[in-house]
């Protein structure tokens, strides 16, 4: 299957956080391609996407399938399928592709709360993902601190920056996919060890939404910092 260079796959398009990417790139006219461990379930979430998208270039494939369509593949699985979904990936991923790790090691991957962490040995989820991927597949940390609900919201922008990390010419890519989104504002996050942080961060979040009773989802907007 020949790449389209244009196209960006979602594995776990179905949940709310990967279907609201794939409605918000779907909207800004890029083609997608929704992934998931049943093609059927993946068929069904672009479905959903071209009743809010008239239009849209979006398809439904098994994750596998999907990964062979686009140089971009956004990983936006739970935690605790995170691993078992990139090693399955190990046949068809190919060197110079970007995998791009949204996953936050939160502990209700050992039925805990969504407020707290666990540890990755690795140190982050990014690094483990990175440690899985075959040799010469580039992967890149960002999207884990965007709402799925303000993702889904069409008619609104997202109002949320997005620290991307990973090496500089690994990040550009992922940057330009956040300008396809009203709203959103790639920041330089540096090397990919700081994905831990980040994904610290994702539990903050969390619980600052139940604290201040925020259903839709808190962002983030760092300030002081030049344009461009």
């Amino acid at each position: 299957m020949t790449q389209n260079p244009d196209a960006i796959a979602i594995l776990g398009g179905t949940g709310d956080q990967g279907l609201g990417l794939a409605l918000r790139f779907a909207k800004a006219g890029r083609p997608v391609v929704i992934g998931s461990r049943k093609a059927d379930r993946a068929e069904q979430a672009a479905s959903e996407v071209l009743e809010k998208v008239p239009g849209a270039d979006v398809t439904g494939f098994e994750n596998g399938e999907a990964t062979k369509r686009a140089p971009v593949v956004i990983l936006s699985v739970p935690f605790e399928h995170t691993a078992g979904t990139v090693k399955g990936l190990k046949e068809v991923l190919e060197p110079g592709q970007i995998v791009v790790s949204m996953a936050v090691p939160l502990a209700t991957a050992v039925g805990d709360g969504a407020m707290r962490t666990i540890g990755v040995w690795q140190g982050s989820a990014a690094e483990m993902v990175a440690g899985l991927v075959p040799d010469g597949v580039r992967v890149v940390s960002a999207f884990q601190n965007v709402a799925a609900h303000r993702l889904m919201d069409l008619d609104h922008p997202v109002e949320c920056d997005v620290l991307v990390s990973g090496k500089p010419k690994d990040r550009e890519p992922v940057v330009a996919l956040c300008e396809l989104i009203p709203g959103l504002r790639a920041i330089n996050g540096g090397p990919l060890g700081n994905a831990r942080i980040v994904e610290e961060m994702t539990a903050l979040m969390i619980g600052l939404n139940i604290r201040y009773k925020v259903p839709e989802g808190c962002g983030i907007r760092f300030t002081g910092l030049p344009d461009g």
